[in-house]
């Protein structure tokens, strides 16, 4: 973690990439950078919108658990999609994760991700003060 005034870093050391923050803790507040696909440097799940919402997810939880929070303290989402049918796998995932405590969330369809095999980016915002305990299954 790097500490600058209020504002904290977290980077996983497997996540680790050049010019960005997996997350930025802003006081009570969490940010995490658009999560994809990506296991060990490699996109997973490619062609498949469900496995890489699953794979999306553990990263979140991952960098928040940096934080030392969980997916228990996400109060927002934000879902990029490269094609509209993705959405429903998408929110199954979503759904199935969060049951008991949704957070705020929005889903956009986009042009393209930023590799081409890309179906699915999640974006959150944890708050510190959350209740519930959903992890990734």
């Amino acid at each position: 973690m790097n500490q600058a005034s209020n504002i904290a870093r977290f980077n996983p050391l497997d996540m680790v990439f050049p010019g960005m923050s997996q997350a930025v803790g802003c006081g009570d507040f969490v940010l995490v950078s658009g999560q994809v696909a990506l296991k060990d440097r490699q996109i997973v799940a490619i062609g498949d919108p469900a496995g890489q919402a699953e794979q999306a997810f553990r990263n979140i939880e991952g960098v928040l658990a940096e934080a030392g929070l969980t997916l228990g303290h996400v109060v927002s989402l934000r879902c990029y999609l490269t094609h509209r049918d993705a959405y429903q796998a998408y929110a199954a995932v979503k759904n199935r994760i969060f049951a008991d405590n949704p957070p705020a969330a929005t889903a956009v369809v986009v042009s393209e991700l930023v590799l081409p095999e890309l179906l699915v980016e999640v974006e959150a915002i944890a708050w510190r003060h959350a209740l519930g305990s959903p992890t990734v299954v």
